[in-house]
């Protein structure tokens, strides 16, 4: 599920509602601790899919707190954010909320979630640095990270093996002499390596791999980055890839790479973990061939590490307008800790923290998404950030990338100058 920042968080009324509480500068955990009852919401994902692990936590507080009532509520991610800003400008606020963590920034510039203390939670030192990163505003702690979601590489095993190929690429040389034969096995109208051009967080991936980044912070100010020559060397790398081996239609996001991987169209993405076997399925395999055919592997990068990956995932929030903000703590960390990742894994996500995660590296049906994980990157929090999202300023850059209307030089630029417009605008 694709996690967009929504922008603007709220009518007006909302946010004065909101800075009226005051800023608490200590932690959620300080306010609320007598609570009786406890307003729980989360995406239908929880719903649908571990609804034992919401109730050990319900169990875990109430043994706790006895007597304590615990409601739940379940969302759709269109939905929940909407329903969020209107209940955040009455006195109605949740004490937990699940946001994904690209959600996040937007409310805690905003100040509509309390302060944590991150010491009172489970593994809060271990947390994996691209989930901590959207729980963190201004030096303080806004959020929990829940779970995690990382991108891998995806190919067709018969198709790189008719070429010659029949092991996965351990590094980008490798990566690259495999494409090449595919690409030019199938033909000109085949794309060895599906990559929509407007994939942002794969883009970005090349960047932060060959050391660049979208925007760097400096003396409490933010300042656009991809013009610089590492980044630019990484844009570069990506219009290399559009270049050879995407022959599909340059103006493309990533929305529907699954169904074009799943028609045969291409031999390899780089996406998040379960688009491969999404394509495979039998709805969406029109080949008839992916069944069983199609493999997962780490994505090496140019620098000759692994790429570093964009870090999804979801984050649970405590509103400042909370009456339970200790209890909504004590909640949240019993569904994040030890047992509730030891379900979350089991159920196909990635933990919140390293410990965890090295645990996966061990076993061969965790392996390839557990080590791509390692190595990932994040947004830049800075206040302005969801201006920039909402004006697809990287899309943007890319599409002109990808079709040749601009040098990536002239792209990078034109986009920095858009970047420093908003970036620091609250």
């Amino acid at each position: 599920m694709k996690r967009k920042l929504i922008a603007a968080i709220g009518i007006a009324g909302m946010m004065v509602s909101i800075a009226a509480c005051g800023d608490d500068s200590g932690s959620g955990d300080s306010k609320g601790t007598d609570a009786k009852e406890l307003t729980v919401w989360l995406t239908v994902d929880a719903q649908n899919n571990w609804p034992e692990l919401v109730k050990a936590a319900d169990a875990a507080v109430q043994k706790a707190h006895p007597g304590v009532k615990i409601n739940h509520e379940y969302y759709g991610w269109p939905d929940k954010n909407a329903k969020l800003d209107a209940v955040l400008a009455t006195d109605k606020a949740p004490d937990v909320v699940e946001m994904g963590n690209t959600e996040m920034l937007g409310y805690m510039v905003k100040g509509a979630f309390a302060p944590l203390d991150a010491a009172k939670f489970d593994n809060s030192s271990a947390w994996l640095d691209g989930l901590k990163a959207s729980v963190t505003y201004d030096g303080k702690t806004y959020g929990v990270p829940y779970y995690a979601g990382g991108r891998v590489a995806n190919w067709r095993k018969d198709l790189f093996a008719s070429a010659g190929v029949k092991t996965t690429p351990k590094t980008y040389t490798e990566l690259t002499a495999a494409l090449d034969k595919v690409q030019k096995k199938e033909g000109d109208k085949f794309s060895a390596w599906y990559q929509p051009t407007r994939d942002w967080y794969a883009a970005m991936s090349f960047v932060y791999d060959a050391g660049g980044s979208i925007a760097k912070e400096e003396g409490g100010e933010w300042k656009a980055n991809l013009s610089s020559p590492e980044s630019v060397k990484g844009l570069t790398e990506f219009k290399n890839v559009l270049d050879k081996y995407m022959h599909g239609d340059k103006t493309k996001d990533e929305s529907d790479r699954y169904i074009v991987y799943g028609q045969g169209k291409s031999g390899m993405i780089f996406a998040p973990a379960w688009e491969g076997a999404t394509a495979a399925a039998k709805e969406n395999d029109k080949t008839g061939k992916l069944a069983n055919n199609v493999e997962n592997f780490v994505m090496p990068g140019p620098s000759g590490k692994n790429l570093p990956v964009f870090l999804g995932g979801s984050d649970l929030a405590v509103p400042v307008k909370s009456d339970a903000q200790a209890l909504a703590a004590e909640w949240i960390n019993a569904f994040t800790g030890p047992s509730g990742q030891k379900g979350l894994i089991a159920k196909g996500n990635l933990p919140n923290n390293k410990t965890d995660l090295a645990t996966l590296k061990s076993d061969p049906a965790t392996a390839v998404p557990a080590t791509a994980a390692e190595s990932n990157w994040f947004v830049p929090m800075a206040p302005g950030w969801g201006q920039v999202e909402k004006a697809q300023v990287l899309q943007t850059m890319l599409q002109s990338i990808g079709t040749g209307k601009k040098t990536v030089e002239a792209a990078a630029k034109d986009a920095d100058a858009a970047i420093d417009k908003v970036i620091n605008t609250k």
